[in-house]
């Protein structure tokens, strides 16, 4: 039987111990060239990309703006600056994927004041005016490689700042968004085959110990933990065992996770 929610939350009580950096899911990884050409070997993230490019198999996603209203202010603590610039990355894609290219420009303009509060403003300027182009033509590949291209922009100027650790926040930021997106929409047009690209507990895996092996003055902030703990609970709802068919109640399960998540990420 699928483990229920109640027993999810009982895992958050059990501790955590920092461990190395896992492996990343190959899916989720960006092309091996396009990460030699743009210099970023230093470091490796799951792309959001590849992210999006995964949970936009359960099109049509659900999106709303609501939440937008919620980065009018900028945060003090750049751990959440990165959280929230990946959680804008995925409304971009998220917003023209459902037909909201009109937020786009919201959108430009938040990941702009962001990638500067992070010391990238510079690099972000083309991009911002990008998506606002391609956003108007409604163009969504073009769209998605601005996004892209933000992302890594942002993470090769973190490496030259020597804060690496901060892409990572900025990927799972983008991945939480995407999910809640998606665990939505299947909750809300149900079927086995849609629901089951939501059991990935081995992504759900891989954040959880990847924040875990940041740099401690990164891991054991009182928000980043309390996040692993959720992910771990969230990796628990994911996991179905062999031959097990995925239920809606499984999916409201990882909806209810993934949505206490994403709400972490946009504080």
């Amino acid at each position: 039987m699928k483990t229920s929610l109640a027993l999810v939350l009982l895992s958050l009580l059990s501790p955590l111990n920092g461990q190395d950096r896992p492996e990343i899911p190959e899916d989720l990884l960006d092309d091996e060239s396009f990460r030699t050409e743009s210099g970023l070997n230093e470091i490796t993230v799951p792309s959001i990309v590849k992210v999006f490019d995964e949970l936009e198999k359960i099109s049509p996603l659900t999106y709303s703006a609501e939440h937008l209203k919620q980065h009018e202010r900028l945060p003090l603590d750049r751990t959440k600056l990165a959280l929230r610039l990946g959680t804008l990355i995925a409304d971009g894609f998220i917003a023209v994927q459902t037909g909201n290219s009109d937020d786009v420009p919201t959108i430009a303009s938040h990941l702009s004041r962001y990638a500067k509060a992070l010391g990238a403003g510079e690099r972000i300027k083309r991009h911002a005016a990008a998506l606002l182009e391609h956003a108007e033509d409604k163009d969504l590949p073009k769209l998605k490689d601005a996004l892209a291209s933000t992302q890594r922009d942002v993470e090769r100027e973190l490496v030259s700042l020597r804060d690496p650790d901060l892409s990572q926040l900025i990927s799972l930021g983008g991945w939480l968004e995407a999910l809640e997106a998606a665990a939505k929409a299947v909750e809300t047009k149900f079927t086995p085959e849609r629901a089951q690209r939501l059991f990935r507990e081995d992504i759900a895996d891989y954040y959880s110990q990847s924040i875990g092996s940041l740099d401690p003055a990164i891991s054991d902030l009182p928000h980043i933990t309390e996040m692993r703990k959720y992910l771990s609970g969230l990796r628990i709802a994911m996991t179905l065992a062999e031959g097990e068919v995925p239920t809606k109640e499984a999916v409201i399960d990882i909806k209810q996770v993934a949505t206490i998540l994403a709400n972490s990420a946009r504080q």
